[in-house]
């Protein structure tokens, strides 16, 4: 009985001891459906569309919004006086002009705005693009609050907006009014005093006569101009006459920044790079591979234009070639002794 156990154990030993040699030796090939480091699991082509980059921003509809007027050309600013409307005005409103080599270049303020303030001194020095002076808005408008990452990229691009009212009306055409940058807090200056009546030189011998009582200024005219408020970088539209605002509501601009017609796209996965130039690893016949540079155009985050350094026709390794490692900063512990 005794000899039948050992028989038994030994036996389970063995088969144990040739089951982990087994799994050690399965453990060290590599599983079956994992290809090596670095092969193309799959390739992409060339191919041509138009193509739009675009900048998402979130408003709200606003009543009676301030915008900027600029510079149309860098010279000296002579502004105008200018009086307060009876009624929101129809065409539009001179404040000033910007001179330069003699000749005057007009600032308006467009119809159906108000001026709100000055935004520099009378006869300053200014450049073409900053704001000089500040306008309200007669009526809702839509404002966006922009990052200023986002600055430089729509300040040359503010032609084409369409806005989405939240739960409401849209998409439709949004038009931009003024100037993105920020504005400091504008000034209207007071307007000047009409001068003092003289009292008639009384008649020789009689008795002098009392001069009359200054005349009472319109209680408006008397109050002083209250300017306009400082805002953060901004952007202002409006919607056509036949969308319906409420005030308060929330909005989406979508600002097309650049358009590109029948331009040559590929994948962004077979890219090295992002912005300016790149890399793209062009599978030839037999397998070669071979990494060219490429210079990158505009992207709508799933394709991205190659604007030189392919014909159109290549076969690309998806995904791209990875960029070599930069070598290690001097002094950095990990780099070589």
């Amino acid at each position: 009985m005794l000899k039948r156990v050992l028989t038994t154990i030994v036996g389970v030993v063995v088969v144990g001891v040739a089951a982990s040699s087994c799994g050690s030796a399965a453990s060290e090939e590599p599983p079956p459906e994992l290809a090596p480091r670095g092969t193309a699991m799959t390739t992409a082509t060339p191919s041509r569309q138009n193509l739009t980059d675009s900048v998402s921003l979130t408003g709200q509809v606003t009543m009676n919004p301030v915008f900027g007027i600029v510079a149309p050309v860098a010279g000296e600013i002579h502004y105008v006086t200018v009086k307060p409307p009876a009624h929101t005005p129809v065409t539009p409103t001179r404040v000033g002009a910007v001179w330069r080599d003699g000749e005057p270049h007009w600032l308006e303020v467009p119809a159906g705005a108000e001026f709100a303030g000055r935004l520099t001194d009378d006869k300053a020095a200014v450049t073409a693009g900053m704001p000089v002076a500040s306008a309200r808005l007669a009526g809702y408008g839509i404002v966006a609050e922009i990052d200023g990452k986002q600055a430089y990229r729509i300040s040359e691009n503010l032609a084409s907006i369409q806005a989405q009212i939240e739960n409401g009306p849209g998409p439709f055409r949004c038009k931009a009014l003024g100037t993105i940058a920020a504005l400091p807090a504008g000034t209207v200056p007071e307007p000047p005093s009409p001068p003092e009546p003289k009292a008639p030189a009384p008649a020789s011998g009689g008795p002098a006569q009392p001069e009359p009582a200054p005349a009472e200024q319109p209680a408006d005219e008397a109050a002083a101009p209250e300017g306009s408020e400082a805002t953060g970088l901004r952007l202002v539209c409006t919607a056509p006459p036949r969308v319906k605002l409420i005030n308060g509501a929330t909005a989406t601009l979508e600002v097309i920044t650049a358009r590109a017609r029948n331009a040559l796209v590929v994948p962004v996965e077979a890219v090295a790079g992002s912005q300016g130039s790149g890399k793209v690893e062009v599978v030839e016949a037999g397998g070669r591979r071979r990494v060219v540079d490429v210079v990158l155009g505009l992207s709508d985050g799933k394709v991205v234009q190659i604007k030189s350094g392919l014909e159109g026709d290549e076969t690309l390794s998806v995904p791209g070639p990875n960029l070599p490692p930069g070598p290690p900063p001097q002094g950095d512990p990990s780099g070589p002794k």
